[in-house]
């Protein structure tokens, strides 16, 4: 799949990534904080950011155990954390997605249940289906019905199980998806980041565009982010905080304004040194002119002496007959008298080769 317009954005080319500030819970239930992590990943390039809508009650059993590092988060049960942060509901991010539009980014928001997907509908360009809910039927079925493109993160999933949540989606009236490798290791560690599976759903899935949702440590210029897109991931989702040094939940591995204008800046970098495709020699030309060879005369020449190589050398620079020549000349006829170290030309020799 080429391209896919989402909202303002033509999204497909992985030299200008389609860059999601996954928020989630890191506002910590305050909307204040939630609307300055908003500027903030806009200050920073963001095209959209991404919260987390979620009830506790209806995402984990009271029983759920922890898959994170708890040396980072330490509680013990899913259920308790998502407790935790899971105070706002419609009201909120109708008021979040606002104040996203009054801002000029994109609003996006997770949702974990039914009843999110109803009050998401009317807030968003597209939905975000989490790793976790890859085998979710029903909440798979319910966003794709909206008709909207969907973002499906493929984090611990096999390739049956992403062709299965596709085609649940598709014969529920889904038409446009953008794949998102995804790890899920909370951080996840460079070695398991596993990047080249990119180019395995690129491979497998032609008819998706694919991307990448980050939870690598960043380093000063958000390495993991820069490989996936060089190995073609076009939309590139990654955890945003406003202070990476506070305990718990996603803030340990988020990045910050700064990270994402570094990376922003190094990706414009690397947009200059790939280029567009295609051979293009305008900046090369005085090379092509000076830098290459003529053929040049080795010793002085008189009229009607027959060329041969031992007459003859190819020297910088290309302001006459090229060597790319030399089998076409070697033997013609010279017709003007040419002193020894000049540059031949193709009016200096007959057109004929002699018999």
């Amino acid at each position: 799949m080429g391209s896919m317009k989402l909202g303002q954005y033509v999204i497909g080319d992985p030299l200008s990534p389609y860059v999601i500030a996954e928020i989630g819970v890191n506002h910590g239930g305050s909307m204040e904080l939630a609307k300055r992590l908003v500027i903030e990943a806009k200050e920073g390039g963001a095209h959209a950011v991404k919260f987390q809508s979620y009830k506790a009650e209806t995402i984990a059993a009271k029983s759920s155990p922890a898959y994170w590092d708890t040396s980072k988060e330490p509680t013990s049960s899913q259920f308790e954390l998502f407790k935790k942060f899971d105070s706002f509901g419609a009201k909120e991010y109708e008021e979040l997605a606002a104040f996203c539009r009054t801002n000029g980014v994109a609003f996006l928001s997770t949702p974990f249940d039914l009843d999110a997907v109803d009050f998401l509908a009317p807030l968003m360009d597209a939905f975000k289906i989490a790793s976790a809910d890859i085998t979710n039927v029903p909440l798979i079925r319910k966003c794709a019905q909206t008709g909207k493109p969907i973002l499906l993160s493929t984090g611990a999933a096999t390739l049956p199980e992403i062709e299965f949540a596709l085609e649940t989606a598709r014969k529920a009236g889904g038409r446009e998806f953008i794949l998102l490798h995804c790890v899920l290791n909370y951080p996840t560690p460079p070695g398991n980041a596993a990047l080249a599976e990119i180019r395995t759903l690129q491979r497998v899935f032609p008819e998706c565009l694919v991307g990448y949702s980050d939870h690598v440590v960043p380093d000063a210029e958000i390495c993991a982010l820069q490989a996936a897109a060089l190995l073609g991931a076009c939309v590139l989702e990654k955890h945003f905080t406003h202070d990476k040094t506070l305990p718990g939940n996603d803030h340990y591995h988020a990045m910050d304004r700064a990270d994402l204008k570094a990376f922003l800046e190094k990706m414009h970098l690397l947009r200059e040194l790939i280029g567009k495709d295609g051979k293009n020699l305008a900046n090369e030309l005085a090379a092509r002119r000076h830098a290459r060879r003529s053929v040049v005369a080795k010793r002085s020449l008189r009229a009607g002496e027959i060329l041969s190589p031992a007459d003859l050398i190819c020297k910088r620079p290309a302001h006459g007959i090229s060597p790319i020549h030399w089998d076409e000349i070697i033997g013609r006829r010279v017709i003007v008298d040419i002193e020894e170290d000049s540059i031949l030309q193709w009016e200096m020799l007959s057109f004929d080769q002699a018999k």
